[in-house]
């Protein structure tokens, strides 16, 4: 199993990134599909949450409105277009899967990308 994260970059106040995780060694519509980020003295905190089918989607309220995931089944990625950046988004970015087959979720599977680095700052 591999998720490997990409996009990762210096962004200014107000900027805009994409970041893209590619994933490989499961069957990717099996599996709901998150980003989730860490800063430097915090807990990694779940960002959003796309189901493997149909679409549904959840937010941390503090990115709502600024933050779009999306999924690509045929392709096996996933991606985070992240709008309206602000300092306190500066963080380690990471694609998270969870297996759930049927809507029944087992975080006990998760698998985890390496990381990519974000960094907000004029």
């Amino acid at each position: 199993v591999q998720l490997v994260e990409s996009g990762g970059a210096l962004v200014q106040p107000g900027g805009s990134l994409k970041l893209s995780c590619a994933a490989s060694g499961f069957t990717f519509s099996n599996y709901a599909m998150g980003w989730y980020r860490q800063a430097p003295g915090k807990e990694r905190e779940l960002l959003a949450q796309i189901a493997g089918v149909g679409g549904h989607t959840k937010y941390k309220d503090s990115v709502k409105g600024r933050f779009t995931i999306s999924r690509d089944n045929p392709k096996n990625t996933v991606s985070l277009q992240m709008t309206s950046l602000k300092p306190e988004d500066t963080a380690v970015y990471y694609c998270n899967a969870r297996y759930c087959p049927d809507n029944v979720c087992y975080p006990d599977s998760d698998y985890w990308g390496q990381g990519t680095q974000v960094t907000v700052s004029s």
